[in-house]
């Protein structure tokens, strides 16, 4: 019983030690360089956070944090280290490069299965007209039309919360939303020249609808960050 409340004591010091003047440690969390490692770990990674007891103990489910043990001489003890697997949130922007690779390769083989279809001669008047008019639109347009509302107004408040601080991480998302509805109206497009049959037009307008509530997520959790920190 001694030895565990001995240890309590020690996670107690290390996690907020007195600092000049008697002051605890837990008044000066907030630094420059520490405000640098929270916003790097959101947007790009590598994931890590400072100082490491405070997330350990206060924001433990957010940060990831997880105790260790390292030998090292005399200065052997319990370290602290952060996994994004365990955060109950993630890394907003994902790699622009490999999700503008990934945009381009779906809309390739939209075009791909366009070109198909162009190169098929008389098909019977149902199937055209099924190829020429896009019939599931119309289930998808609500979810489209509800979303876009929630991104919108979510990236307006943390523009205005932030007063314009928060604008690379607002304008990083919003130009993945216009890829996404670019994608939608690419697909939607009907008539001679725009023949796809409705099945591949579902099939895309699922992975839009999934892509878009993936925004929508995001724009959430940043939401979330402005009315913390701001």
């Amino acid at each position: 019983m001694k030895n565990s409340v001995g240890f309590i004591m020690l996670l107690s010091a290390l996690a907020f030690p007195i600092g000049e003047g008697g002051s605890a440690y837990a008044q000066k969390v907030v630094h420059d360089k520490q405000k640098e490692k929270q916003w790097r770990s959101m947007e790009t990674g590598p994931w890590d956070f400072a100082p490491d007891w405070y997330y350990y103990f206060l924001h433990k489910k957010y940060s990831g944090a997880e105790t260790y043990w390292k030998w090292s001489g005399f200065k052997s003890g319990y370290r602290v280290r952060f996994k994004e697997h365990k955060s109950n949130v993630k890394t907003i922007m994902p790699r622009r490069v490999a999700q503008e690779e990934t945009q381009k390769e779906k809309i390739k083989k939209v075009e791909e299965e366009r070109e198909k279809v162009k190169e098929m001669h008389d098909e019977e008047v149902i199937r055209a007209a099924d190829r020429n008019v896009d019939l599931v639109y119309h289930s998808f347009k609500d979810d489209f039309t509800r979303m876009q509302k929630s991104i919108t107004e979510g990236l307006a408040y943390c523009l205005t919360k932030s007063k314009g601080k928060m604008a690379p991480q607002v304008s990083e998302l919003q130009r993945q939303n216009d890829m996404i509805c670019q994608s939608i109206a690419y697909t939607h497009k009907q008539g001679i020249g725009n023949e796809l049959e409705n099945s591949k037009r579902q099939e895309a307008y699922i992975e839009y609808k999934k892509q878009m509530e993936q925004i929508v997520s995001r724009v959430a959790h940043l939401v979330g960050m402005a009315q913390q920190y701001y």
